[in-house]
């Protein structure tokens, strides 16, 4: 029952009485809500009262040091990999372009592990696995087969529920309270401490939140971007903001279509459907779900537009995070010249067949 001491700590709504977790007693919490040592109401009171206060650094690191402890984590110590993070819950309106631009910078000799998952809430959208189902593949539920992948073809993607089972517990808490809370955040951040990162985070402060925490749990190099509906894809109508870690090091980061030509008008879109029902998501849509399928593959066909260019962005951000190239320049040819020698449709085709 530490929750019970610690929503004293973190105070009222009106913040004046409450201060931030520190990084011990942050770990504390997560690690007994995690163990089932928590009652669903305490739990939602206690991730209502953060969504409040606003999540600090701290906070962020001892939830995601807790989490990691439990989780089986896949290749730990691979050389040359880099960690795929956009939300877990999905989208509603775009679809998961960072599966496109991961087999494009995996196609282009990086190896790539992309964390994903289905059904999660609040939002239930589509997400990179919803896409591998109707592409007739799926997602990988044993770390040790998808560290199996990459080493083989350079790319898997797993399902982060299986990494970390006692999130399950978690998922009708989520689902009943209707908003998102910051274990939106802490589940991107279950990785490989060893790996590079590419993080999708929304507006806001949780973008140079998320860099420092990334620094604080060790991770050698990575991005964090302000993409597409807080994913890790760039919009082609304007630039996107990102900071980049290296080191110790943090750097601004633009991302501006326009100097590499690939400005568009609209960003990609999936097909105007009606609200879902009470308790589903757009990745609960079958329709949904092919048409998201449909566009990664006519994406790795080579056809263009803002699909295959938005894409193309995802990829070079890929790149540099992890030191495959030094500029987004570079990265952009390199995602072009991969995409073009149809090596990323070929690397899907043996994915369909590892999973």
């Amino acid at each position: 029952m530490i929750l019970k001491d610690l929503l004293r700590v973190l105070g009222s709504a009106d913040r004046r009485d409450g201060r931030n977790l520190t990084k011990q007693e942050a770990f504390q919490a997560f690690s007994s809500i995690l163990e089932g040592g928590e009652s669903e109401i305490r739990v939602a009171s206690f991730l209502t009262a953060l969504r409040w206060k606003g999540v600090g650094v701290e906070e962020l690191t001892g939830f995601a040091m807790a989490a990691r402890q439990m989780a089986n984590l896949p290749c730990v110590g691979m050389s040359g990999l880099v960690c795929v993070c956009p939300p877990m819950d999905g989208y509603d309106e775009v679809p998961p372009l960072e599966l496109a631009s991961s087999l494009m910078a995996a196609a282009a000799g990086v190896r790539v592990l992309m964390l994903t998952d289905r059904g999660i809430p609040p939002r239930r959208g589509l997400t990179a696995a919803s896409a591998l189902e109707a592409l007739g593949a799926g997602v990988f539920w044993d770390p040790v087969k998808a560290e199996d992948c990459v080493g083989e073809l350079g790319f898997a993607a797993l399902s982060l529920t299986s990494v970390l089972p006692a999130l399950l517990g978690l998922r009708r808490i989520r689902g009943d309270m209707g908003e998102r809370t910051p274990l939106s955040t802490v589940e991107k951040l279950i990785l490989p401490p060893t790996a590079s990162v590419v993080i999708g985070t929304q507006a806001g402060p949780v973008l140079g939140i998320a860099v420092e925490t990334m620094s604080n749990l060790g991770h050698p190099s990575g991005i964090a971007l302000q993409g597409l509906r807080g994913g890790t894809t760039p919009t082609v109508r304007r630039r996107t903001r990102g900071i980049e870690l290296s080191g110790h090091h943090q750097t601004p980061l633009t991302v501006d279509p326009l100097d590499f030509g690939l400005q568009g008008p609209s960003d990609p879109e999936l097909p105007m459907f009606g609200p879902p029902e009470e308790g589903r998501g757009s990745g609960d849509n079958p329709a949904l779900r092919r048409a998201a399928g449909e566009m990664v593959r006519d994406v790795l066909d080579g056809h263009g537009g803002p699909a295959r260019d938005a894409s193309v962005l995802g990829a070079a951000v890929l790149l540099k995070a992890c030191g495959r190239v030094m500029t987004l320049a570079e990265g952009v040819d390199t995602a072009i010249t991969s995409l073009d020698s149809k090596a990323p449709r070929d690397l899907l085709d043996k994915f369909v067949g590892w999973s």
